[in-house]
């Protein structure tokens, strides 16, 4: 006879991404590019330039496990953790192997907690668009007790949307985003929200913190920020309209309004479907011909690498 083991009751804060099922964390997968390989790269340099080993990767908030598979390769042991079952699930189905050809392991768990990791094992945790969504207060004390000395923490966020400067029309559809987002989404950001539009800038950072964590050296702290013609996603910078619906579908903010409105949900009257149209009319505007719309962005994120002190 089988047996279902329950899954862990877990301390959560945040409350969209974390309840999704497996149809749910599928469907984000679908929509959500890779990062880029100079983007991991970053990471990977920043990590070796202070003698930082490849035995042992947890990546964070993992959501379908996009980082964790990307930079399993180069690691003799990684984990991948997420508070949401449907996340996890969806990850455990993509799979992925580590650099002894060893299965990724995929575990339910919050960024407070580091469930199932071991103290003073892990060369690098990564968070790839997840930070935002963690207590810090918690998180930082959890990195400091499972990092190696000498450690690396690389936290990232692609930031706020925005259209390239080589887009028709571009600064008026930038406009556009902007009224759309201060206008209908205001009210559907959460903290974490407002830290992403903020590229990290104030995120609570170990030596921040109402009681500092000690065992991070704000001298190593290195910032990145990426500029538009920098690639931050793999893959066509350049969206069809139908993949650029299905993206901004897929925000946390833009979720909440759906789940408010659900109503409205694929009709006229829904947000993204009202911005989808006047991104097209400011098209046409500038003299792309319909049927041949198309969203170009530019990223304006940030990686940020903290160091473990020897």
């Amino acid at each position: 006879m089988s047996h279902t083991i329950p899954a862990p009751t877990l301390p959560l804060t945040e409350k969209t991404f974390s309840s999704y099922n497996k149809e749910q964390g599928s469907a984000y997968f679908k929509v959500r590019p890779d990062y880029h390989p100079t983007l991991y790269q970053f990471v990977v340099d920043q990590h070796t330039s202070t003698g930082g080993q490849f035995d042992t990767l947890v990546d964070v908030g993992c959501g379908p496990g996009l980082a964790a598979r990307a930079l399993g390769p180069r690691f003799a042991s990684v984990i991948g953790l997420d508070p949401s079952e449907g996340m996890i699930e969806t990850a455990r189905s993509l799979g992925g192997v580590t650099s002894t050809s060893d299965p990724i392991r995929f575990e339910r768990s919050s960024a407070e907690e580091l469930g199932g990791v071991k103290d003073s094992s892990v060369d690098l945790i990564t968070a790839a668009n997840a930070a935002h969504w963690f207590d810090m207060e918690g998180f930082w004390p959890a990195a400091a007790r499972v990092l190696k000395p000498g450690g690396t923490v690389a936290l990232w966020t692609s930031g706020d949307i925005h259209a390239h400067p080589s887009m028709p029309n571009s600064a008026a559809i930038q406009a556009t985003f902007e009224t759309y987002q201060a206008t209908h989404l205001e009210p559907y950001y959460v903290p974490g929200n407002r830290l992403t539009r903020a590229t990290y800038r104030t995120l609570p950072l170990p030596w921040t913190l109402s009681q500092p964590v000690e065992e991070f050296e704000e001298s190593s702290f290195v910032r990145k920020d990426w500029e538009a013609d920098e690639p931050f996603f793999v893959g066509e910078s350049q969206l069809s309209m139908d993949i650029f619906e299905l993206a901004i579908s897929s925000g946390s903010a833009q979720v909440r309004w759906h789940q408010a409105h659900p109503d409205l949900v694929g009709t006229e009257r829904d947000l993204v479907k009202i911005l989808r149209g006047e991104v097209e009319r400011l098209l046409h505007e500038a003299g792309v011909e319909k049927g041949k719309e198309f969203v170009r962005g530019a990223v304006l994120g940030a990686v940020l690498i903290f160091k473990k002190k020897l």
